[in-house]
């Protein structure tokens, strides 16, 4: 063992021990005293302006929606702080287990895919297999598509772009694929196959989405420091959105990059080894993982029991609950991903975080669970949560307002503790309110712009100082119309969900050409009318109290516009061109970022190659060199008379009679896949479908 190993384990222990519990009383102490003050100063204004039945409701919601506004707003103050003081006062893990030594375990690189373009992931993995490959130390590394695509068609495609990768590369042996016939439990029963399957035979996993980026100098520095930190149960990234085209994911990536940087850093400040996993982009160590992190079912049935959605939250408490750690490596640069197109889009992902989320809600209690996983469970619970609480608050003002203006009662002079003793009349005491609630929105924007005002490798990242102030101003604007079109969104999906409505499983929606007009008026139409229909009452109220809704209100009403606009890829070229929401990916784009660029094109034109109009099923079938890639996945196994009765009318009746399931199944027998095969190329066309005619005769011509 060397000496800076030694060093960096006296370290990372000290941190562990002794730094964690006074940053997290720091931190959360300071957090609930300015909330306590808070929620007195405004109990104090209800008592001046003479109290209502609605003001306990009122205060209960304020006093859970203003602690998550203050933990959010310290989470970038620390972070600010942190980054100011040259980060003293930061714990950097990675920087605790750069060894000049190669690996000496190995590891697999795993991406799980479920109805994606087979292109484009093989584009990404062929990008960080380049990149590890440059840092020499390729063959401490395997890659693996585990692959849950029910899409017939897709499967085969996938297997022939996985094919061609391997062959360009000459990775075979080094990329592997694998369907799953049986995809249960989604996303986290394809990981758990994989590591029941093959785990033992790896250190660590680098789990990826279909859309996951990755640098591989930042993979293997990752790797070399869970090797120098034996106690290191999960390293997690913070992934960069990349490739953004619609204005709405230019705005994302932008705000991002502007602001991720100093939230994360406040999060590292009181984590620490309590972190928690993001589900991607994150390096595993496989040994605990596979003995603590097996999910259990939930009581009842789905949405609030059965199987966990949002495993790795779950998986990353197992993991901490055990004496694991678990370290967001804050400053890897090279980790990427991309986000979803339009806000319908991102609406269909919420919808199954939140369910997720809220079955967090059996767990949050549970025994032997450490203060920082509690947490971790209580902030992504109320991500979700925290739309209706302001739903609620809102309606409950809008009754308080009604219930004064309808009662032509006037305000009693009361006397509270804030007049009598700081001597501030009310109409100060509820402007420092207001003042107070909008330093907690806008400050970690502001110490954001500052941060990259100031840090001349900043700004030029953002296109210069003014676009940069041009694009944040542009950011805030768009994200406060559609802050009420996302309460109102986020309302109805716990609704929903409490209603017993459970959601399904769909591939996500990486690329589209935006969003119609129709789509827009299933998605938004309840803000629309809900936000008219409150203007009218907020009219009758009164125009001082129609003023003060007016942010929420014109949010509400121009929602389906706006999320129109944000859409379109045409308007995100458009503002890419004048500079706004430009970052530095764009200005400088990373070499895994090229590489993957590079690939995409020579994968599309492979797989282009095989010509149009010939769906995967077919090709199984009919192409021979599809056919024989297909037939070398498959097991050896003896033609069954229930199969080869399946195989005979399939090639008599034409694949489009079989059921998908019964499709699906005939891939997966080797000795019918082969039988097909030559019967269609040596067999009585007359005895055959049509279409197995047509399909040979293509590939003649060809």
């Amino acid at each position: 063992m060397g000496i800076s190993e030694n060093k960096g384990r006296t370290l990372a222990r000290r941190y562990r021990k002794g730094c964690a519990q006074w940053r997290r009383m720091l931190f959360f102490g300071a957090a609930l005293i300015f909330n306590v003050l808070a929620v007195l100063w405004v109990a104090d204004l209800f008592w001046t302006a003479g109290w209502h039945r609605a003001h306990v409701p009122l205060l209960l919601v304020f006093a859970i929606l203003n602690g998550m506004l203050v933990v959010g707003a310290f989470h970038a103050f620390f972070g600010f702080w942190d980054i100011v003081r040259g980060g003293k006062q930061a714990v950097k893990i990675t920087e605790l287990g750069e060894e000049a030594r190669p690996l000496e375990h190995r590891y697999a690189v795993v991406m799980p895919v479920y109805n994606e373009d087979s292109g484009k992931f093989c584009a990404r993995i062929e990008a960080i297999y380049r990149s590890i490959e440059q840092t020499g130390e390729l063959d401490k590394f395997d890659f693996l598509l585990l692959s849950d695509t029910r899409d017939v068609d897709l499967w085969v495609i996938e297997e022939m772009a996985w094919a061609s990768l391997c062959r360009r590369l000459d990775a075979f042996g080094k990329i592997f694929y694998r369907r799953r016939k049986v995809n249960e439990n989604r996303k986290a029963g394809n990981i758990g196959d994989f590591v029941r399957t093959w785990g033992g035979r790896y250190e660590g996993m680098m789990v990826l989405d279909a859309d996951s980026l990755m640098d591989g100098g930042d993979v293997v520095k990752m790797a070399k420091t869970m090797e120098a930190h034996p106690n290191l149960g999960i390293l997690q990234t913070a992934p960069q959105l990349i490739r953004g085209a619609s204005v709405f994911t230019r705005l994302q990536q932008f705000a991002m990059s502007l602001y991720s940087p100093l939230f994360v850093r406040g999060l590292n400040y009181w984590q620490l080894g309590g972190g928690s996993y993001w589900g991607h982009n994150a390096l595993i160590r496989l040994k605990p993982f596979s003995d603590f992190c097996e999910l259990p079912d939930l009581p009842g049935s789905e949405p609030f029991g059965g199987r966990i959605l949002s495993h790795d939250f779950v998986e990353a408490a197992l993991m901490v609950a055990e004496g694991w750690e678990v370290w967001l490596a804050w400053d890897i640069k090279g980790s990427y991903e991309e986000a979803p197109p339009t806000l319908a889009d991102h609406l269909i992902r919420d919808r199954r975080w939140c369910q997720g989320n809220l079955q967090h809600l059996w767990l949050i209690f549970a025994r032997k669970l450490p203060f920082s996983v509690r947490m971790h469970l209580f902030m992504g619970i109320m991500a979700y949560l925290g739309g209706p609480l302001w739903f609620l608050f809102l309606i409950m003002g809008t009754w308080l307002a009604w219930d004064f203006e309808m009662s032509n009662l006037s305000v009693l002079p009361f006397d509270g503790f804030v007049q009598r003793y700081l001597g501030i009349g009310s109409d100060w005491q509820g402007g420092l309110l207001i003042c107070m609630v909008a330093v907690l929105l806008f400050l970690p924007k502001v110490l954001a712009v500052l941060r990259a005002a100031f840090s001349s490798e900043i700004r030029r990242s953002f296109g210069g100082i003014t676009t940069l102030l041009t694009g944040a101003l542009l950011e805030t604007l768009i994200s406060m119309i559609l802050a009420p079109c996302l309460m109102v969104a986020h309302t109805m999906m716990v609704l929903s969900i409490l209603s017993g409505r459970a959601v399904g499983w769909g591939s996500q929606s990486r690329e589209t050409d935006g969003t119609s007009w129709k789509d827009a008026v299933r998605f938004h139409w309840l803000p629309t009318v809900l936000g008219i229909g409150w203007t009218i009452l907020a009219l009758k109220i009164g125009l001082v109290f129609t003023l003060w809704m007016s942010p929420i209100l014109i949010g509400l009403i121009v929602c389906m516009p706006v999320s129109v606009w944000t859409s379109r890829a045409r308007y995100g070229k458009a503002l890419r061109e004048v500079g706004i929401f430009t970052v530095g990916e764009e200005i400088e784009p990373p070499g895994v970022l090229k590489l993957a660029w590079a690939a995409e094109l020579e994968v599309d034109t492979v797989l282009d190659a095989k010509g149009p109009g010939r769906d995967g099923f077919l090709a199984a079938v009919v192409d021979p060199y599809v056919n024989g890639v297909h037939l070398s996945l498959l097991e050896k196994s003896a033609l069954s008379a229930k199969s080869e009765s399946l195989a005979r009318r399939c090639l008599r009746d034409g694949p489009e009679w079989l059921t998908p399931s019964e499709r699906a199944d005939l891939l997966y027998l080797e000795p019918a896949m082969l039988l097909m095969h030559r019967t269609v190329w040596l067999g009585n066309m007359e005895n055959l479908s049509p279409v197995w005619k047509k399909a040979v005769e293509s590939y003649r011509r060809s």
